[in-house]
């Protein structure tokens, strides 16, 4: 049912501009077939300015409802966006100031070691230390060792570094 709901705006706009162009024909029509101004005037009054003003409400439908399309196409498209960055384990909303205060703060110092025998938690593209807070409550990390990430390619986390 919503989806025959969608299109009711520009539906509708589109019906009120027709209706208006027919009232501009007849109050035209009505008007042409009077020599005196006098006897125009009321035709040119019921069918000239009703019409325009159905001719504007349709078109101002029509605009309406193409910026709600627009919207919810964008809309659609950011939660799309948003899912596949939740997917591949995107940056959490404090992770970009997170590192600005200093790397030394608690990330480094139990995976300081270069032993290809340490656990690491390996994200999408990076590896971190088990207590890094990019990686805090995240289901997408793997448990795996150092010389492992390695092997995959994946890099050493810019906040905690792991190695």
């Amino acid at each position: 049912m919503k989806l025959r709901w969608d299109k009711f705006g520009g539906q509708l706009g589109i019906g009120y501009c027709v209706a208006g162009i027919v009232l501009i024909f007849l109050g035209w029509n009505g008007a042409a077939s009077y020599d005196r101004v006098q006897a125009q005037i009321p035709y040119l009054i019921s069918g000239g300015v009703a019409g325009l003003a159905l001719v504007v409400l349709g078109a101002g439908l029509i605009i309406a409802q193409g910026q709600r399309a627009d919207r919810a196409a964008l809309t659609a498209e950011l939660a799309e966006l948003r899912e596949a960055l939740t997917r591949m384990g995107g940056v959490p909303d404090g992770a970009a100031t997170a590192g600005t205060g200093g790397s030394g703060g608690g990330g480094g110092g139990g995976l300081a070691a270069t032993s290809a025998d340490d656990e690491v938690l390996a994200g999408p593209s990076a590896f971190h230390t088990p207590g890094c807070r990019l990686v805090e409550g995240q289901a997408s990390v793997i448990a795996m060792t150092l010389g492992a990430a390695r092997e995959r390619g994946l890099t050493a986390c810019r906040i905690c570094s792991p190695a």
